[in-house]
């Protein structure tokens, strides 16, 4: 229940799990990505179709992804999306060929009123660490980088750093990278910047992100 949501949130929150540590050139990347049915109205309720894709990158291997559709269990609610799409995408997830090391998400993690956004409470639920990537904060601040490939300033609430805004590519619009689950604000933007050189969305999520939305055009 959203009550129950809540506090869970709240104690994830609080939770300071160990933070990854391993070989970036070495590991497996994953992302996963939602869509909902177009033309729903305001916030959209149960049972709203929707298609979640997972995408998994190896070093020198092939692409693992699945698709999985189904109904959304919950309107679409600010801080509480786990009760809308957890079960799409960790259907998706779990239906993975190659389970990836690290976790993209397309949600906040520390950048939520409680500290635990979708991104982190996804790697909670499946026992990976987890980095979220979105166009803008939830409750953070913080001022845009310069307009320069790699440029970073930091995402804040209060005096807690949260997250960095990162400009990927230099004339466009930057990232809000976003610590999950067993990452820190400088972990989330050291693994994005290994993996975005020269492009706006990180190879992964770019990935999952057009899966789903081939799903649901009929296209896959």
């Amino acid at each position: 229940t959203p009550d129950e949501l809540r506090r869970l949130q709240a104690r994830l929150g609080h939770e300071t799990p160990a933070t990854w540590e391993g070989n970036l050139e070495a590991v497996s990347i994953g992302a996963c990505y939602v869509v909902f049915e177009k033309g729903i109205e305001g916030s959209g309720g149960p049972g709203d179709r929707g298609w979640a894709a997972a995408a998994t990158l190896q070093p020198g291997g092939p692409i693992s992804i699945c698709v999985v559709n189904g109904e959304a269990t919950a309107a679409y609610r600010a801080g509480e999306l786990i009760l809308r799409a957890g079960r799409l995408l960790i259907g998706a997830i779990e239906g993975l060929t190659v389970a990836p090391d690290i976790l993209l998400v397309n949600a906040t993690g520390r950048d939520h009123p409680r500290r635990a956004g979708l991104a982190l409470h996804l790697g909670y639920l499946m026992k990976i660490p987890t980095v979220g990537v979105t166009h803008r904060p939830l409750v953070a601040n913080g001022d845009w980088p310069p307009d320069m490939d790699g440029a970073a300033t930091a995402l804040t609430i209060g005096d807690t750093s949260v997250g960095y805004w990162y400009r990927t590519v230099g004339g466009t619009r930057p990232l809000a990278v976003h610590a999950g689950w067993q990452t820190s604000p400088d972990l989330a933007l050291k693994i994005i910047r290994s993996i975005s050189a020269g492009v706006r969305t990180p190879e992964p999520l770019r990935v999952a992100r057009r899966a789903a939305r081939m799903a649901r055009a009929g296209k896959l």
